[in-house]
């Protein structure tokens, strides 16, 4: 989405989730600013220790905790609907940076995507 992410993960057992999102946004967002893929607004600039920098992700985020596989789906149909019914994309596999192509079997797309078992796209 243009101002915002949406993500759906599963962690290992054992793995805390809040050290997970931390080393997701510190490494996502030095790549992403660093290797300059995609255009970030001027809105994302922000004083930090006296010094003007970018930042890609927001201090905090939203949770939804899926606690059934039907749960998880429903999340990641409703990620893959977002953009059409924003008025993004025309269709399911219009948006760049969606996994629907992933999960459809194409290979040419940004960003792989972890296979999650039973994944039924709509």
């Amino acid at each position: 989405m243009p101002e915002h992410a949406h993500l759906v993960i599963h962690p290992p057992d054992g793995i805390s989730l809040g050290k997970m999102i931390g080393e997701l946004k510190s490494k996502s967002a030095t790549r992403i600013i660093a290797d300059k893929l995609i255009q970030l607004p001027d809105n994302c600039r922000i004083l930090r220790n006296g010094q003007e920098r970018w930042a890609f992700w927001q201090p905090r985020c939203y949770d939804h905790n899926c606690r059934t596989e039907e749960i998880a789906l429903e999340k990641i149909n409703y990620c893959h609907n977002n953009p059409v019914k924003r008025g993004l994309a025309s269709e399911l596999g219009d948006w760049r940076w969606s996994s629907y192509n992933w999960y459809i079997g194409k290979r040419d797309v940004p960003i792989t995507i972890d296979e999650f078992e039973g994944v039924r796209v709509e």
